[in-house]
């Protein structure tokens, strides 16, 4: 499949956030925003994490949209621990309502980005939300909707499965288990984008 990507500035409340579209062919039908890891760790938009994610949600014929958070890049302002951050989800999707309608929402972040995508997903009541490796125990993560979709490695360096499953237990919300990836899921990419499509494959909007 043949994917459309174009840079675009999106304005947001600390100024313009630096953000890709991608899209197929198809006509859309749903939004898929895509958050990134910590920007104080060097967390990008180009994170592998983050673009394998936002090219499968392309390929299941969403409208995916990647950006730079507050401060990262060519994304005006400062970080803000997560707060800020929030605001410029908001901004982000509030674009593609606007520019595409509005079409089912799904939130996705990546370890720094699923913690922003939790909070933003208790104002913005997303129909699904994806978090890969959520930085639990970094930050405060609330609890998140029935039906998210967490996936995590079982040899994770930078936030412990252990971890993950104690914050998950509670909530009785499933953890799809990459055996042997680690934090950035070197080597085990085509895993992660396989989990996620067959995730909305079965389960879809």
């Amino acid at each position: 499949m043949t994917l459309v990507t174009n840079k675009i500035s999106i304005s947001g409340p600390a100024g313009g956030l630096e953000s890709v579209l991608h899209l197929s062919p198809a006509t859309p039908h749903a939004i898929a925003v895509v958050a990134h890891p910590l920007p104080t760790m060097g967390g990008t938009m180009d994170n592998k994490v983050v673009t394998t994610l936002t090219k499968t949600f392309a390929e299941l014929e969403f409208v995916a949209l990647r950006f730079n958070f507050r401060g990262v890049g060519e994304s005006s302002g400062k970080f803000d621990n997560g707060d800020g951050e929030i605001q410029d989800v908001i901004s982000v999707v509030n674009y593609a309502k606007r520019e595409f309608g509005d079409l089912p929402l799904v939130l996705s972040g990546f370890s720094f980005g699923g913690y922003v995508q939790a909070r933003v997903a208790q104002q913005l009541k997303p129909q699904r939300l994806v978090l890969v490796a959520p930085a639990v125990g970094r930050f405060a993560m609330p609890n998140v909707p029935v039906g998210t979709l967490l996936i995590h490695g079982d040899q994770d360096e930078v936030v412990p499965f252990s971890a993950v499953q104690q914050w998950a237990a509670p909530q009785h919300l499933p953890v799809v288990v990459v055996s042997g990836a680690t934090h950035f899921f070197h080597g085990r990419l085509n895993d992660l984008r396989d989990i996620v499509r067959n995730h909305f494959n079965e389960h879809p909007l």
